[in-house]
């Protein structure tokens, strides 16, 4: 018969691996968050000075051609590129849609860390009984 000293020095080391199980996770969880903070911060700056200059680009360009043809076809190059800009501002604006839907894989390794550590309990606690 198990003495209560020796059920409550068990009992507290349980508590004790538990704590620390979720510790770990806690911590697992953080550093993932950070990085993602990050990874999406550095995206997002990146992200806007290529479109401020590809946007520039495009527009010296569409207005470099509407002057070089203006003598003789000045409204074939203004429809073309409104075109352009209207069609490709479309395409960006469905794939980040698709994107937005897709989801991410956020906080997949703590979930991951999650999943095994309760296989483990579970293996452990199947092999007391």
């Amino acid at each position: 018969m198990a003495t209560p000293q020796r059920l409550s020095s068990s009992l507290k080391g349980l508590v004790s691996t538990v704590l620390e199980m979720a510790q770990l996770r806690l911590e697992l969880f953080s550093i993932e968050a950070q990085e993602e903070v990050l990874r999406v911060g550095a995206l997002l700056v990146y992200g806007a000075v290529a479109v401020a200059f590809l946007s520039l680009g495009v527009v010296l360009l569409a207005l470099f051609i509407t002057v070089a043809l203006w003598d003789t076809h000045r409204l074939l190059p203004l429809g073309i590129f409104t075109a352009l800009f209207l069609g490709s501002g479309a395409i960006a604006a469905w794939l980040a849609r698709e994107r937005v839907r897709s989801g991410t894989r956020l906080f997949s390794a703590s979930v991951e860390e999650l999943k095994q550590d309760r296989e483990s309990l579970r293996a452990a606690k199947e092999e007391d009984v």
